[in-house]
């Protein structure tokens, strides 16, 4: 068991009319003049841009407005951010979107206060001393970035796609209205569905077994979730399930599930990868990987395997066969993956077969040059990533 620091500072405001607060949280936590970050036209034609920028207006909140976040979100608009906050003197970031608006948000605000290139805290050159307040009006359940102290962004200038974890990055508060979730295509409601399981499953498989309520609450996490997403898939509207959906998100990666054990992130920085060069759904992406990376990682922890076989998977424990119950439960969440509509191996992933030229430079990247490892459950070198990318290939 680890010890640990547990640290969730974002005001949750959720339900139906939670949105009818933007206003008063605004001025709640410093802001005068807001940035509203969103992506594309999806938050114009929903008419939520429209009502967000009307609540501020009526509540005498300044605002500028920044679109064009798109998957994988790119640095150079970032930095377009960035220049349009200090020229108008922004001190608050609204994302109103997804898990991408929202880590674009996160760099605009840590590049502001900074002098350099904010590219530097992702690089690992520099640490933040500050930055600007963000909060978020949620839209797609995913990403957990809205509580979370992580953002990832995409480098263009070598298709380079990096994370960054600072505390003061949390959001100081997250509107949830599950409604804004109804006509979300399937494809990315199951997307982002994977995209939160795995931030739990990157916390679950550890050598850390004695953490017993943290690994019950990952369990319940998990299971929910693999109810809840059918759900939502037969029926778009159904508030219930897309309620449990729009809370798994955030539940899944604020720390709770993680909480006394070694985290991974290794299926999590292979895929950064995947994204990175081929521009892929990043929950997809995950679902490609992770079959691969658990067959070459489940040794060094089987009894783990074994209990997600059974605990989350319903696999029946076959106590002759401790490695044979491992297997199935990889095999049933690859079923599940593939009922969700997600894919299992890279080929379905893309659409072609991947080549070797590729998938070295993918090592290469992930490993930084050879001289960076991932992973808690194993650590992995360059030559484990190039064979759990190869094992992947499909």
């Amino acid at each position: 068991m680890k010890d640990f620091n547990y640290y969730a500072p974002t005001e949750v405001v959720f339900g139906e009319q939670s949105e009818e607060q933007v206003a008063a949280l605004v001025k709640k936590y410093g802001g005068t003049k807001v940035l509203v970050h969103y992506g594309g036209k999806s938050a114009e034609k929903s008419g939520l841009l429209n009502k967000i920028c009307s609540l501020l207006n009526e509540g005498g909140i300044k605002y500028v407005k920044l679109g064009g976040v798109v998957p994988n979100p790119r640095l150079s608009l970032a930095q377009k951010g960035i220049d349009l906050c200090r020229q108008e003197g922004v001190d608050f970031i609204l994302a109103v979107g997804g898990g991408s608006v929202i880590d674009s948000a996160k760099c605009i605000a840590y590049g502001v206060c900074y002098q350099g290139n904010v590219w530097d805290f992702y690089f690992g050159k520099a640490e933040p001393e500050k930055m600007l307040p963000v909060a978020s009006v949620l839209t797609i359940p995913a990403a957990g970035s809205e509580m979370s102290e992580a953002s990832v962004i995409t480098n263009e200038d070598g298709d380079v796609k990096l994370g960054y974890s600072n505390n003061m990055s949390r959001p100081k508060f997250a509107i949830m209205n599950p409604r804004r979730t109804f006509t979300l295509p399937p494809y990315q409601t199951a997307a982002g569905v994977t995209d939160m399981m795995m931030h739990t499953m990157e916390r679950y498989f550890t050598k850390d077994d004695d953490m017993d309520l943290t690994t019950d609450l990952a369990e319940a996490v998990l299971r929910r979730m693999k109810t809840a997403v059918f759900e939502v898939l037969r029926n778009p509207e159904d508030y219930r399930n897309r309620a449990q959906v729009m809370w798994g998100g955030s539940v899944a990666h604020w720390g709770l599930t993680g909480c006394g054990v070694a985290d991974d992130w290794a299926t999590h920085l292979l895929e950064h990868e995947l994204s990175g060069m081929f521009d892929v759904t990043h929950g997809a992406g995950l679902a490609a990987i992770w079959p691969s990376w658990a067959r070459y990682t489940m040794h060094e922890n089987l009894s783990r395997f074994v209990r997600f076989a059974v605990n989350v998977m319903d696999v029946p424990n076959d106590f002759t066969d401790p490695e044979g119950t491992a297997l199935k439960g990889i095999e049933a969440m690859e079923r599940f993956y593939h009922a969700i509509g997600m894919p299992i191996n890279i080929k379905e992933l893309i659409g072609r077969d991947i080549t070797d030229d590729e998938i070295r430079e993918m090592t290469r990247k992930c490993s930084r040059n050879y001289t960076s490892t991932c992973g808690a459950l194993k650590v992995l070198k360059a030559e484990d990533m190039e064979a759990i990318y190869q094992m992947a290939r499909g």
